[in-house]
């Protein structure tokens, strides 16, 4: 049992898929570098108060009172308060000589470090973070260890509080983030929406209708230009669907007509027997004509659908050419035409189709030449490519016809004339685009008609 495949995501989905995972990444790292120079700045304030407070404790020290006055000074700011310093002082014999009273119950002597040091050491007791520091301080010959401690809870509650506030942001940033993604998308795909919709009324009746692409985005310009492209080929497909099948209906409706025609009045009252044949006979060339119509429709549908065929092999392009010349030897004589051959070579192709394509060149090159002209039959073979040029000395074609001379069923003559079924160029056209090739008409009117039949290889 095969798995259904996985339905495509929206652009709206992926757009906010992709748009809010970044922005939370970014305001995570913001918030991060936030958060890491704020406590980095209270780690140096505290470092330096510490060192501030040595200081004072050493001149102190120094001054005429010595141990004594720094030992009142620590018992009057102990008083109804509470510390945020503690210090003790010890002399040369390890006796503490000064020391905030309730000290040793917090901070005995032997948390501090044996070696002094110039980075505080935090060390957590009682619920309480404290820094710790010590130093040495020599006045009047002796050496005193001054330790100093900071009680930093405040501090860590705060960057506690702080870090719930960083929290707090990012999670509200993400939120927001996505919803400003989310409205932002809606807003951005609101055009596309709009051509939607427009693209939605286009049918039969509105194939004129284009959509202008000054009024779109920048990003959805190159897709209304390339839709309006569309429309033109649809539109313009459409009209000849329409012409051709006006054009089919035409074709195959004057045969029949003239068949009934004719049965109707051989009918009417009786006739003599070669009448009856004379009618027969006529129906049958009307057939016939049916017959050839059906068959090259059918061809050029073939063609179309790419059903046909190509036999490609390599063949002798003169002797092909000339065997054409000589089928219409009969119908150039009796009108005084001069069909003549030039070039040599071998022409890779299929032979057949090659022949039926050069065939309705020359063919609708004796219908249009005069009597007394002439019909060149040209073999031009090159590297890369074999061209079969047809040259006459007619009537020409306007240059206003020369676009449409391919399609089919479309005659120069208004009239429409009985006179072939106007499907023979367009058949030209598709043997060339089946072989990969093309072709191409210069006209002169009252000069003649040049018709280049181009085979790739």
């Amino acid at each position: 049992m095969s798995s259904r495949p996985a339905e495509p995501r929206s652009i709206a989905s992926q757009l906010v898929f992709r748009f809010a995972p970044a922005a939370a990444l970014l305001l995570c790292c913001g918030l991060a570098i936030l958060y890491w120079i704020v406590l980095r700045h209270e780690f140096e304030e505290d470092r330096l108060v510490l060192e501030d407070k040595l200081f004072a404790i050493g001149a102190d020290l120094r001054s005429a009172g010595g141990p004594a006055l720094l030992r009142d000074e620590l018992k009057t700011l102990r008083r109804g308060e509470r510390a945020a310093y503690w210090v003790r002082v010890i002399d040369p014999e390890g006796k503490a000589v000064a020391e905030t009273p309730g000290m040793n119950r917090w901070l005995p002597a032997e948390l501090f470090a044996a070696q002094p040091g110039t980075e505080p050491v935090d060390y957590r007791t009682g619920g309480k973070l404290f820094s710790l520091l010590s130093a040495v301080e020599a006045t009047n010959g002796r050496r005193y260890l001054i330790q100093i401690a900071q009680d930093r809870s405040e501090d860590e509650e705060f960057m506690m509080e702080f870090g719930f506030l960083v929290v707090g942001v990012l999670a509200a940033g993400i939120i927001a983030s996505a919803i400003i993604a989310v409205t932002v998308t809606k807003h951005g795909l609101r055009p596309l929406s709009a051509m939607t919709h427009s693209l939605r009324r286009m049918g039969p009746n509105h194939l004129h209708e284009r959509v202008p692409p000054t009024e779109w985005p920048a990003e959805l310009q190159p897709v209304a230009v390339a839709f309006d492209e569309m429309l033109d080929r649809l539109e313009d497909s459409f009209t000849r669907l329409s012409q051709f099948s006006a054009d089919i209906a035409h074709e195959l409706r004057t045969p029949l007509a003239n068949i009934r025609g004719e049965a109707e009045v051989a009918l009417a009252r009786p006739r003599a027997p070669n009448e009856y044949e004379a009618v027969i006979e006529s129906s049958i060339s009307e057939c016939a004509r049916l017959s050839g119509i059906i068959d090259n429709l059918l061809f050029l549908a073939r063609a179309e659908a790419a059903e046909s065929k190509v036999q490609l092999s390599l063949f002798d392009g003169r002797a092909a050419i000339e065997k054409i010349a000589a089928y219409n030897e009969s119908i150039a004589e009796e009108r005084r035409l001069t069909i003549t051959c030039h070039g040599k070579g071998e022409v890779y192709a299929d032979p057949v189709l090659f022949g039926r394509a050069v065939s309705n060149l020359v063919d609708n090159a004796v219908r249009f030449t005069p009597d007394g002209g002439a019909i060149a039959i040209s073999l031009l073979i090159e590297p890369n490519e074999s061209a079969i040029v047809v040259e006459d000395t007619g009537c020409g074609v306007a240059e206003n016809h020369l676009p449409r001379l391919f399609d089919r069923f479309y005659r120069i003559d208004e009239s429409r004339s009985s006179e072939g079924t106007g499907l023979g160029l367009a058949l030209v056209k598709s043997i060339a685009e089946l072989h990969g090739g093309s072709v191409s008409v210069q006209s002169d009117l009252g000069k003649g008609t040049r018709v280049t039949l181009h085979f790739p290889g």
